[in-house]
């Protein structure tokens, strides 16, 4: 990861403003089956700080599994997402939709195949981290 989407060794020390459309970037590679944009809220790698992001995903667009060793919490905003945990199945979230991931939790989100998604994330660093990636969904689990 590099530009903006790298993570900050902490968040910052004082009250910040992020304003609407500031710093939207492509996502990095290899986190999804296609593009998409992220506007990173809160970066850091200190332990219990959190980092928060906004995600813009096109339809059909879903992240690769992936789990966060504090869990996160994510918000949809617009859009119709789905998401899955490992051994579920996927579920229809929409606008004012919350989800949470626990813990550890393998799971994985991204756009409906008709509907454009965006939502805000929020995950705690553990072990300097907020997230550990792994490999693509299946196309099956997709169409769900």
């Amino acid at each position: 990861m590099t530009g903006y989407f790298e993570m900050q060794m902490s968040c910052p020390p004082a009250m910040t403003v992020r304003r609407a459309g500031d710093g939207i970037v492509a996502a990095p590679e290899g986190i999804a089956n296609g593009s998409f944009l992220v506007q990173m809220l809160l970066s850091s790698r200190t332990e219990g700080e959190m980092t928060a992001m906004r995600a813009f995903i096109p339809p059909g667009v879903a992240t690769h599994w992936h789990s966060h060793p504090s869990g996160q919490l994510l918000f949809a905003l617009d859009g119709v997402g789905l998401v899955q945990r490992e051994g579920g199945e996927p579920v229809e979230v929409r606008a004012g939709d919350a989800v949470w991931f626990a813990p550890g939790e393998r799971h994985w989100h991204g756009a409906a195949p008709s509907s454009p998604f965006s939502y805000v994330s929020v995950q705690p660093v553990r072990d300097g981290t907020a997230v550990h990636w792994m490999e693509a969904v299946e196309q099956g689990e997709l169409s769900r």
